[in-house]
């Protein structure tokens, strides 16, 4: 297992689409691409997917090759691997990071989550998700924030990871 990607920031988006990726983030894309060297351009998948993901995911390639495994596992011709197929495969979008650490996101892409002026980057564990910021305070950080609000006030969320489910 490579290393994380961890933190938030917010980013410029110019009028052809680049938009700077957190050096932090670089450095794992860079640890989790296999024909990276130095001075190469470490590459990536941005995953856009159906109607209803409002964000890009994008996977080192490291992450992207586990997914594939993973579907290539699933029997021929099932409707399971036909549509994770379409989903993985037809809706993204390889690439990689330039010689700036910027990302140059395609009109449709950038279209597709209302992405304008300004681009809001999140860490996901083995992904990283860039959001139009407004969509993701209305959509993910309200669920975030529904969520804790129904727990008691000093719960420790962590106890999630032990197996005990908030006992």
């Amino acid at each position: 297992m490579s290393r994380r990607f961890r933190g938030e920031s917010h980013h410029k988006v110019d009028t052809k689409g680049r938009v700077s990726i957190p050096a932090s983030f670089r450095r794992v894309i860079e640890a989790a691409d296999p024909n990276w060297t130095s001075g190469d351009a470490p590459e990536l998948v941005i995953v856009y997917g159906d109607h209803r993901r409002s964000y890009l995911e994008c996977y080192t390639m490291e992450a992207i090759n586990e997914v594939d495994d993973k579907i290539d596992a699933l029997p021929r011709g099932s409707i399971e691997r036909k549509m994770l197929q379409r989903l993985f495969h037809g809706q993204s979008f390889p690439t990689s990071v330039d010689e700036t650490g910027r990302l140059v996101l395609p009109a449709k892409l950038r279209q597709k989550i209302g992405l304008d002026k300004e681009a809001f980057f999140i860490a996901a564990g083995d992904t990283f998700q860039i959001w139009q910021p407004e969509t993701y305070e209305a959509e993910e950080a309200a669920k975030t924030d529904a969520w804790l609000d129904e727990l008691p006030e000093d719960f420790d969320p962590l106890v999630f990871l032990d197996g005990q489910q908030g006992e």
